[in-house]
C-alpha cells in the first residue's frame, strides 16, 4: 500500500473533531475516500517508492479513531434514550387529540343545520399562506434539517408559479439561521423551542398564527414538519393547520386526512454484554365519545373555546414529531458513524501491523546480512 493511501491515516496529532465530522459526514458514509477503487489489471504498477508512513502516527490515528468511536456510541445511545422519552410524549397526547376530535365531530353534527361563524374554519380565497417551517437545533442528524428545508424550498417555488404571496414562520435554530442568511426570503417571525416542547413554546406559535389567520394577512395556514414514522424513517410532510376542518383533523394540502393511528416506540435494552435498541408498536385505546352528552352552553361558545385549544395541540404535537424524527435521525447517524469507525479502526490497525512486521523483518535481514558479512 502506497503512502497516498494512508495520507488521511497518518496525519501527526489528529484532533478529535476533524476526525468526528469526517468520520459521520464524509468518510464514514463514503468509505472510498479511505479505501480507493482497485485498479484494473492492466494498469496496476509495483510502487517504485518505499512506505514512508511512521508507526507513530499510525498509532496516534488508531487512537483518534478510538476516541471517535466513543462519541458517536455515546452520542448514538444518548439519543437512543431522547427518542424513547420523545414518542412517549406523543403517545400521552394522543388519547387528548382523539377525544378532542370526537367532540368536535359531535358538535358539529348539531351544528350542520345553523349557519354559524367560526373564524378557525372559515374559507375564503387564498392571496397569501403563511408557512409554519419547524427544523432541528442541533446537527450531525444526518440529512434531517436538510430535506425539512428542501421541502420548504419546494413549497415556496410552487407558491411563486401559482403567483401568490407567502411568508414564513421559522421555528427552529438550523431553520432561523437558513432564513437569515436569505434576506430575500419574507419571514414573520424567528423561534426557537428548548430540548423539550411545552405547551408554552406551541402556545406563542398558535398565538401568532391565529393573529396573522384572523387579521386577514393571511388566507392559509400551511404547517411543514417531519413526521415520526420509524427509527430509520422520517418524511417532510405539509399539513394544512389552517383554516380547520371543522370535525378537528389535521389534513393535508389536498384535504386528505392524516392522522397517526399507532406509534412506534424504542426502549434500551442489554444484548450480549452491550446496550442496544428495540422497537415496539403500540396503539393508544380511546374511548369512544358517548353522542348522548349534551353541552349546557351555546355549541358555537364551545367551538370556538375548542378549536384554539386543538390548534395548540396539533403544533404541540408536530414540535414533538419533529424532535422525535430528529433524535431518530441523530441516533441512526451515529450508528452508522460507529459502524464505520470500526471498520476504519480494523484496517488501520491491518496496515500498522503490516507496517510493524515489515520493519520487523527488515531488521532482521540486516542483522543476518551484517553477520554473514564478518563470518
Amino acid at each position: 500500500m502506497s503512502c497516498s493511501n494512508l495520507t488521511a491515516w497518518a496525519s501527526p496529532k489528529p484532533s478529535l473533531l476533524p476526525d468526528f465530522d469526517s468520520l459521520s459526514s464524509r468518510s464514514l458514509i463514503a468509505p472510498s475516500r479511505f479505501f480507493p477503487a482497485s485498479p484494473s489489471p492492466s494498469s496496476r504498477r509495483v510502487p517504485s517508492t518505499a512506505v514512508h508512513c511512521g508507526l507513530r502516527e499510525l498509532r496516534e490515528r488508531i487512537d483518534s479513531v478510538k476516541n471517535t468511536q466513543k462519541i458517536t456510541e455515546a452520542m448514538k445511545l444518548v439519543a437512543a434514550a431522547k427518542v424513547r422519552r420523545a414518542q412517549e410524549a406523543v403517545v400521552s397526547g394522543r388519547p387528548f387529540s382523539e377525544t378532542l376530535v370526537e367532540v368536535l365531530y359531535n358538535i358539529n353534527e348539531q351544528l350542520q343545520s345553523d349557519d354559524i361563524d367560526v373564524p378557525l374554519t372559515k374559507v375564503r380565497p387564498v392571496k397569501k399562506i403563511g408557512l409554519v417551517v419547524v427544523t432541528g437545533d442541533r446537527g450531525l442528524c444526518g440529512g434531517f434539517n436538510n430535506y425539512i428545508i428542501k421541502k420548504a424550498e419546494s413549497r415556496i417555488a410552487e407558491l411563486k408559479q401559482l403567483g401568490l404571496d407567502y411568508t414564513v414562520i421559522s421555528v427552529g435554530k438550523k431553520g432561523n439561521t437558513y432564513f437569515q442568511r436569505r434576506p430575500y426570503i419574507p419571514v414573520d417571525r424567528f423561534l426557537e423551542v428548548g430540548s423539550l416542547p411545552t405547551t408554552k413554546e406551541a402556545q406563542a406559535i398558535a398565538d401568532d398564527v391565529f393573529s396573522l389567520f384572523v387579521s386577514e394577512e393571511v388566507d392559509k395556514v400551511e404547517l411543514l414538519y417531519t413526521k415520526f414514522v420509524s427509527l430509520v424513517k422520517s418524511d417532510p410532510v405539509i399539513h394544512t393547520l389552517l383554516p380547520l376542518s371543522p370535525r378537528g383533523e389535521i389534513c393535508d394540502v389536498n384535504g386528505v386526512c392524516v392522522d397517526a393511528a399507532e406509534d412506534e416506540l424504542f426502549r434500551l435494552t442489554t444484548k450480549e454484554g452491550k446496550l442496544t435498541v428495540e422497537r415496539e408498536t403500540v396503539r393508544t385505546p380511546t374511548p369512544a365519545f358517548s353522542p348522548i352528552i349534551q353541552f349546557e352552553q351555546d355549541p358555537v361558545q364551545v367551538l370556538d373555546a375548542l378549536l384554539p385549544l386543538y390548534l395548540n395541540s396539533q403544533i404541540l404535537r408536530a414540535l414533538q414529531e419533529s424532535l422525535a424524527s430528529e433524535l431518530a435521525a441523530r441516533m441512526s447517524a451515529m450508528s452508522n458513524a460507529t459502524d464505520n469507525a470500526i471498520e476504519l479502526k480494523r484496517a488501520l490497525s491491518i496496515t500498522y501491523n503490516r507496517e510493524r512486521q515489515a520493519k520487523i523483518t527488515g531488521e532482521i535481514l540486516e542483522i543476518v546480512a551484517g553477520a554473514e558479512a564478518l563470518a
